[in-house]
């Protein structure tokens, strides 16, 4: 059919003219389309939306209008969207499995925090019962050498003492579980 007469029934909602249009086209539009996005699945769905737009716009062509040039900008500016939309789902998901990565590694971290703690206050319960008073003094409740000699009433070096050996005791029963748990003691305990 003519051009003209085409587009004088399409503006008329005569539908057999899209019918037309569609039978013309659509297998161009899909190897066009195919061709960017190699998804038939999406392909079909461009194809589809080609025909909508085009139909809802149709009062806007003019007697002259190259429906082919017209249905393939349609299609090529429907495909930039799908790319501009899977370009921001890919940074979502990327986005997303960093956060789920980091978050992982978070509650792993946290694991290994627990576990080594729960380790060390285990290993505290070991001591002898006043080098564990001391060693509670000094690392729980923050209390000076000075502090702890006056409040055992006992010398400085005896407290020095204590925490020494509390220090290696500790240290030697966390070195099963490597380097975690010596930076956890040198960070945590010292």
């Amino acid at each position: 059919m003519e051009t003209r007469k085409l587009i004088k029934q399409l503006k008329s909602e005569n539908k057999l003219a899209i019918n037309e249009l569609y039978e013309s086209y659509s297998s161009r539009l899909y190897r066009f389309a195919f061709g960017y996005l190699k998804s038939e699945a999406d392909t079909l769905d461009i194809i589809q939306e080609v025909f909508i737009r085009f139909w809802n716009s149709r009062h806007q062509l003019k007697e002259d209008t190259n429906l082919e040039a017209f249905l393939f900008t349609i299609a090529r500016n429907i495909i930039i969207s799908v790319f501009r939309k899977k370009l921001t789902e890919k940074d979502y998901l990327d986005d997303l499995k960093l956060l789920v990565t980091k978050n992982s590694s978070d509650t792993e971290s946290q694991v290994e925090y627990n576990l080594l703690s729960e380790k060390v206050t285990k290993l505290v319960g070991q001591l002898p019962e006043q080098r564990r008073r001391i060693f509670i003094l000094s690392k729980e409740k923050g209390y000076t050498n000075q502090a702890i000699a006056n409040e055992l009433q006992i010398s400085i070096k005896t407290v020095e003492d204590h925490m020494t050996k509390a220090r290696k005791f500790l240290k030697a029963n966390l070195k099963e579980y490597g380097l975690i748990a010596v930076l956890f003691f040198e960070l945590f305990v010292l």
